[in-house]
């Protein structure tokens, strides 16, 4: 999903042309290369009893299917000129400037983008002469997800996949509230009594989870309930519902990338000091964002306890070193060349003393890796670490679960707007130059 929403990102900045389209029958394209034998189908009467088919091509429900069509799509693609990132093997580009084009390919369904119409033309006749392709025109809805396109945004929401949820759930008459989780809460695995179906819980937590694909507001509230889903009880389970009434309040909530932003990358990250109260481990959140366009985040439990406040903020900033890189690295692929480090925004001072002391010391020694990445990165000039008070930390919220005000603050500074609500004019989907403006002001 980050590579998709840095995809949509730079070639929103850029002005570029979106089309989207699909492969009829996609799984059975694929070479085998192993010998896979059949049954017979029925009704078939072959020569002699006992006789079986041996598959030349793969079809569905094969366990080899999907990697095989992913080989036969990949190596015709690059006959055709593109270069497969080494950063996600899903990302293909070819050309320079004017004449650049990337292909974005999930399973059967394929993103792209050039300046030139042409490019795009030419790519589909050449996939349609190879594979036969269900042509869908300009991006409209993909994965799940509405893309909205104006003069000067690109609008991303999952309305209706939001709207199925709080339907399945029977929630969509319930009262809407304005956070996700109320503050203060500490889920545990002894709060409440076991529900007896659990499938419905891990179903709901599971949707809710790629709802976080354009939502980053729910995503601390997610990454708690999700930690429950072995044995859930009647208090997650009323957590998870809080959720389903904080989403129904605005459904068509998503995120906005404006035209002409600043190829730069900015982030945010953040850390909750032994908030878990079972294992006292602490809570890590970050954000990236491309200009103002937010392309990655996260919201997790650390692997170890840490014994300090600074040691707690320090392991999710190597995390999000290596995080930064490898989108850096994605920008490298489309053509993207910052011109200046990466700007890391951390509320904690005593981390960023640790970065920039190239002294090892006695509490510092048993975080020797994490030191040298961060360091390294730091000598490099590939980021530059800032101080942020912690009232101004974006990635505050995807540590705690914060009162209606700060959570509000939290999220309008994400970007996240709602392309049906009547400022921009309803559910038209057509968002308004001047109320846009205004709203940004």
């Amino acid at each position: 999903m980050t590579t998709i929403r840095t995809f949509l990102v730079v070639a929103s900045s850029q002005a570029w042309l979106f089309h989207q389209l699909d492969i009829n029958n996609a799984f059975l394209h694929g070479d085998l290369v192993e010998e896979v034998y059949m049954v017979l189908p029925p009704g078939f009467q072959g020569e002699k009893q006992g006789q079986v088919c041996k598959l030349l091509r793969s079809l569905y429900g094969l366990k080899q299917a999907s990697r095989q069509w992913n080989a036969k799509l990949s190596a015709d693609l690059i006959s055709n000129g593109f270069q497969q990132s080494k950063f996600d093997p899903s990302l293909f580009t070819r050309g320079h400037a004017a004449s650049f084009i990337a292909v974005l390919v999930y399973v059967d369904g394929i993103l792209v983008t050039s300046p030139s119409s042409h490019l795009i033309q030419e790519l589909k006749t050449f996939l349609d002469n190879t594979f036969k392709i269900n042509d869908l025109g300009s991006l409209g809805y993909f994965l799940g997800i509405e893309a909205h396109m104006t003069i000067d945004s690109l609008n991303l929401c999952q309305r209706k996949y939001a709207l199925d949820i709080i339907e399945e759930a029977g929630f969509l008459h319930s009262k809407p509230v304005d956070t996700p989780m109320v503050p203060g809460t500490r889920l545990t695995k002894e709060g409440g009594s076991l529900l007896k179906d659990p499938s419905g819980y891990r179903r709901l937590i599971g949707r809710l989870l790629y709802l976080t694909a354009t939502r980053p507001d729910i995503s601390y509230a997610t990454q708690q309930l999700s930690q429950y889903v072995d044995s859930p009880t009647s208090d997650h389970l009323t957590a998870a519902h809080r959720v389903l009434r904080y989403i129904k309040k605005a459904p068509g909530q998503g995120l906005l990338y404006p035209r002409n932003n600043k190829m730069e990358l900015n982030v945010f990250l953040d850390s909750d000091w032994a908030s878990c109260p079972e294992t006292r481990k602490s809570i890590m959140g970050f954000c990236i964002f491309i200009g103002s366009a937010l392309v990655s985040w996260r919201s997790k439990k650390q692997a170890t306890v840490s014994r300090s406040s600074s040691e707690a903020e320090y392991r999710p900033l190597a995390a999000t070193v290596c995080e930064v890189q490898w989108v850096h690295s994605l920008l490298h692929d489309l053509q993207i060349k910052p011109n200046k480090p990466a700007a890391v925004f951390c509320d904690s001072k005593s981390a960023i003393a640790i970065a920039e002391n190239h002294v090892f010391h006695e509490c510092t020694k048993h975080r020797d890796i994490d030191c040298h990445i961060v360091r390294e990165r730091l000598s490099q000039g590939f980021i530059k670490l800032l101080s942020v008070s912690s009232s101004t930390q974006i990635a505050d919220g995807l540590t705690k679960a914060l009162p209606s005000p700060a959570f509000h603050i939290f999220k309008s500074k994400l970007a996240i707007e709602d392309l049906h609500a009547p400022v921009y004019g309803g559910g038209g989907g057509v968002l308004d130059s001047k109320n846009h403006a205004a709203i940004h002001s």
